[in-house]
């Protein structure tokens, strides 16, 4: 770590970064050691969860919705849609801190409901009221916040239902991702230079900016992670949007406020996976947001299998998010405002 890394990142954020692929195979790993009850026919799939717990949610409904027999939702809000009940609907309720409110409140309101239910975190309120009424529930151990813990999150869901039966072996696809991630820190990482490093350059070019991220398909889910990333690593506003949606309403809107747009830049997240159609679309979207006078960024994916883009672009976006922070001058890690509203909704 460079001496400016070290007197900006004083909880080694950078450190959490490196592991993403070291956690996605623990938690891989992890996820067949657990015991695991018989579950009835599942024929829905709810993910409970807030923050950095629901984006492993959204990674693993994006990366299945193209093979997985019954549907996966994600539900970040208290209590439960009117459809999830009865043992056919499988809840699982993941928190990082095991005391999230609108998770315990979806916890509860599964139990009501007589819903197939499990729980996922590292301990908290959640695991002590999963044991009180015999619930199965995951215990990990992590000690970073919880939107580091993203490759947990992910790695776990994907191995449970691995073992119910509702996807194939996967472990190819797991091992090609952290491949890919290593490989990639070797570019990315703290100790490759500006000149170098992709994902400096592309920090400080957002600098003071109005940040917008797109992503295609199963990439709106890595769009969402960058704009959160951006959010509170680097205390940086910034939106996302998925395509082709955006075809239909946003491009409608490159007329006014012409001020802001000379200070706004379009990143727009490709790989392989992306529909011919949605290549298209990026390639005439592009066009009109540069007449507009915005500033386009494109990131993409090289690898040929699905998880790797999606993996190798969700750490490309973690890494441009902490460097960004380091070019504000910023803590990556402490998140003031956040606590200071759960302290004033105790209140």
């Amino acid at each position: 770590m460079t001496e400016q890394n070290s007197i900006n990142d004083p909880q080694n954020m950078a450190g959490y970064i490196r592991a993403l692929p070291d956690d996605l195979e623990a938690a891989w790993q992890k996820g067949f050691l657990f015991d695991l009850p018989t579950f009835p026919e599942i024929r829905q799939i709810l993910i409970c969860g807030m923050g950095g717990s629901a984006i492993g949610g959204d990674l693993l409904s994006a990366y299945l919705s193209e093979i997985m027999p019954v549907p996966v939702s994600s539900w970040r809000n208290y209590g439960l849609p009117a459809w999830a009940q009865g043992e056919d609907c499988l809840v699982i309720c993941s928190s990082h801190s095991g005391n999230t409110e609108e998770t315990l409140s979806s916890f509860e309101t599964a139990l009501t409901r007589n819903c197939s239910l499990i729980g996922i975190s590292t301990g908290g309120a959640l695991e002590r009221k999963a044991k009180e009424v015999n619930v199965p529930h995951w215990r990990f151990d992590h000690n970073g916040q919880p939107r580091t813990a993203v490759a947990w999150s992910f790695g776990l869901l994907l191995a449970l239902l691995s073992r119910i039966g509702l996807v194939s072996d996967q472990d190819s696809h797991i091992r090609n991702a952290i491949q890919e991630m290593r490989k990639q820190h070797q570019l990315l990482g703290p100790e490759v230079d500006l000149a170098h490093n992709p994902a400096r350059r592309l920090a400080g070019q957002l600098l003071n900016r109005n940040i917008v991220i797109f992503g295609a398909g199963q990439l709106e889910v890595i769009a969402r992670r960058w704009k959160t990333q951006i959010n509170e690593l680097a205390k940086a506003w910034a939106s996302f949007e998925g395509i082709p949606e955006m075809n239909h309403n946003t491009l409608a809107g490159l007329l006014y406020p012409e001020s802001l747009f000379e200070k706004t830049s379009a990143i727009f997240l490709r790989a392989p996976m992306d529909h011919p159609r949605n290549q298209k679309r990026i390639e005439h979207s592009k066009q009109f947001f540069l007449q507009a006078g915005i500033a386009v960024e494109e990131v993409k994916a090289s690898s040929d299998d699905r998880l790797s883009q999606m993996f190798s672009l969700l750490q490309f976006g973690d890494y441009v998010s902490y460097y960004l922070a380091l070019a504000y001058g910023v803590d990556p890690t402490p998140v003031d405002i956040l606590t200071q509203l759960k302290e004033a909704l105790k209140k």
